[in-house]
Order: structure tokens, then C-alpha cells, then sequence
């Protein structure tokens, strides 16, 4: 185990635990699994104004972090700031981590990008336009599917993930495979978790920009934030996988984060327009699928289940405050508090699900009880 805490720029961390509070006060396995339905917690979440107000404190951050056997690292930043780095269980800082579905975040900003920059005319698209076999379907509502409902879980086909992952990773065409999956909704009418939605984003994004996926995230998002992204699995026509696998470093999630913490600005160029910043943390809600297992057990603390969802982010409240996060499986977070001006980035063992042993919960406690509570102590802004 190794802990890093920051003591330079503004925070001035000598008088840690009074001025510190003035700068600190979101396959799926090698499976494709959800988390099961038993609930993690029945208590509702804490208030700003219901919860009590810890000191920051970050030896207690490490003690926490250092129960969790397969916690592989955990950061905190604030304003820009990193004010906690502690790796754990026999991790290097510069390790890039297996961010699992933590990857449909960053497949978002990407098409946000695109349609920014006029390579996509914009979320209304039908798919069609890509995919013009669709033509051929036999059930006409797949011509109506369009971008957006592939960023926000909507379009109504039926999923790859969960119990058909293994047929769909096994197929000779995942595109292919996932567009000839059934409609078990019109577009637009219900979410339904499905990393196909976006691999066919990814694909999308290969047509329109003429690259590959690897190529244009590294050309219009990693390159400005100062880092390159390694490549990670293809599919059998070598599109890059679409919201599964990516490989990032814990401070390359950070920077990725503080992003979006800034609106889409990152040393003073817009890369992400602010508007697309907006509408991927805009959560939708859920509407109930009878019969489908995900939904049931319902509890506040199930990502999974119960959370809205917006452009491949999470919404979550946190002591009362509205967080968006990337989730990958095992473990893999990016937290971004806007108001308190916080991102935290978890990174874990991907092989195992982070319900196990209470993985997410204590994950969730460190988020709210010794980061979130002392950083909304004091006014961000």
C-alpha cells in the first residue's frame, strides 16, 4: 500500500484539518453480470442538512480504503486540486486499470465531440444513417432507434448484456449481432441496460469519423487532457470494443472527471461542449420492465437498479447533492460532485463484483462520510 496526499497550490495541508476544509471542506466482468438483487443497504441516503459534518480527515480515507482487499486505488480531487492518492494491494500509480463499463462514459464524450464538431448531425440521427441494413428489418421500429436512444439506454432492442453477453462476445459480428436483437419496446419507451448500445455507438463513431474509435479518443479527448490512451479489444472487424475495457490510469480517469467537474473545459479549451456535459449527467427516469429481474430488490445504493441515467452516466444524491458517476464493474468509479467541486476515482480488481463483502458500500461511505461531508463544510466557489 502507498499514500500520496498533496500539499501544494492552495490547499496548504500544513493546517490540514482547518484550512484543508476551505479547499476540500459513476463485462460488467469477464461475464457481462448485473450486481444481484439483494439489497446493499435498506437506510435512506443522508441530507445536507440531516448528516453530521466530519473534519477532513485523510488518514482516515486510508484506513478505510486499506478493508477493501481488492482495492487497487483511490483519488480525490477538488477544484483541480488532487488532495488524495493512496494505492493499495500492490498497485502502481501508473497501472492503467480495465475501467469495465466505465468506458460508456467516455464513449459519450466522444460522440458529444462528434456532433460538436459537425461529423454527426446530432442526437436525433437514426441510426439508419450508419446502418443501412436496417432497411431490411422486419420490425420497423428499429428504423426509428436513433443516436440518442443509444446513449441513453432507450432503443428498445433487447439487450446483450447480462445473460446474453456470452452469445454476443462469441458472435462473428457483434454489430451485426446486436441490431438483430428483438424490440421489446419502442425507442424512447424504457431503458434497458445493454453494452450493444454502445458498441454500436462506437461503430457509429468509426464510420463518421473515417477512424477508429482508439484514434479519434485519443485525437479530440486524451491528447488535450495531456495523456494517450493504450488500445484495448476490438471486436472480430476490429471496431473498438463500445463501452467495455477501456484502459485508463487512475489520474487519467481524474483528468477525465475534472472535465466534466469544469463543463467540458480543460486548460482553457472547451473540449466537451458544456451543453453535452449538461445532458449526460441530465438522469432519466426508469420506468419497470415486468418480469425483468433487474429490477427487483429495489434499494437506494444499487447503481444497477434504481439510479437515473443519462448519456452513459449514472445520477446519484449524495448528502443532498447531485452527483453523476462512470461505473465499470468490480469497482472502476468516477465520481463527480459538482457542487462541493469533488471527483473521486476508484479503481478495483475487475474479475469480482464489488457487491461482494460490501466492496460498493464501503466505497459509497468513503464518498459521503469522509469526502463529500468535510468538503461541503466550506463554499467551493
Amino acid at each position: 500500500m502507498a499514500r500520496n496526499v498533496v500539499t501544494h497550490g492552495r490547499l496548504a495541508l500544513a493546517a490540514l484539518a482547518g484550512v484543508f476544509l476551505t479547499a476540500v471542506a459513476a463485462s460488467l466482468g469477464s461475464a457481462e453480470r448485473r450486481p444481484p438483487a439483494e439489497p446493499m443497504a435498506a437506510q435512506a441516503p443522508p441530507t445536507r442538512d440531516s448528516a453530521p459534518t466530519p473534519a477532513w480527515n485523510p488518514d482516515a480515507i486510508d484506513e478505510a480504503a486499506r478493508k477493501l482487499p481488492r482495492l487497487r486505488s483511490l483519488l480525490v480531487s477538488r477544484g483541480g486540486e488532487l488532495v488524495f492518492e493512496g494505492t493499495y494491494n500492490g498497485t502502481r500509480p501508473d497501472r492503467p486499470a480495465n475501467i469495465k463499463s466505465a468506458s460508456k462514459s467516455v464513449i459519450s464524450a466522444l460522440v458529444g465531440i462528434a456532433i460538436d464538431r459537425g461529423i454527426i448531425p446530432g442526437v436525433q440521427t437514426p441510426i439508419l444513417t450508419y446502418f443501412p441494413e436496417l432497411r431490411q428489418a422486419s420490425d420497423a421500429r428499429k428504423r426509428q432507434i436513433t443516436v440518442e436512444h443509444l446513449l441513453a439506454m432507450r432503443s428498445g432492442l433487447e439487450g446483450t448484456s447480462n445473460r446474453n453477453y456470452g452469445a454476443w462476445v462469441t458472435s462473428r459480428d457483434w454489430v451485426r449481432h446486436a441490431l438483430a436483437r428483438p424490440m421489446f419496446a419502442a425507442p424512447g419507451e424504457e431503458m434497458e441496460y445493454s453494452t450493444g448500445n454502445t458498441h454500436l455507438l462506437s461503430a457509429l463513431l468509426t464510420k463518421a469519423t473515417s477512424k477508429s474509435t482508439w484514434q479519434f479518443a485519443n485525437e479530440a479527448l486524451a491528447r488535450p487532457l495531456g495523456f494517450t490512451l493504450a488500445q484495448w479489444p476490438r471486436d472480430p472487424q476490429g471496431i473498438y470494443f463500445g463501452g467495455n475495457d477501456m484502459l485508463m490510469t487512475p489520474r487519467q480517469m481524474l483528468a477525465f472527471g475534472e472535465l466534466h467537474l469544469n463543463r467540458g473545459r480543460a486548460g482553457g479549451r472547451q473540449i466537451v461542449p458544456e451543453s453535452w456535459v449538461d445532458a449526460s449527467c441530465e438522469g432519466r427516469a426508469r420506468t419497470r420492465r415486468p418480469g425483468n429481474p433487474a429490477f427487483d430488490g429495489i434499494r437506494w445504493l444499487g447503481p444497477m437498479r434504481d439510479r437515473k441515467y443519462g448519456y452513459g452516466w449514472w445520477v446519484h444524491e449524495v448528502r443532498g447533492y447531485k452527483a453523476c458517476f462512470a461505473w465499470g464493474y468490480g469497482g472502476q468509479y468516477i465520481f463527480v460532485v459538482p457542487e462541493v467541486g469533488l471527483v473521486m476515482v476508484t479503481t478495483s480488481s475487475p474479475d469480482v463484483s464489488e457487491e461482494r463483502r460490501g466492496h460498493r458500500q464501503v466505497i459509497l461511505d468513503i464518498l459521503d462520510r469522509l469526502v463529500t461531508g468535510p468538503a461541503a463544510a466550506r463554499p467551493y466557489r
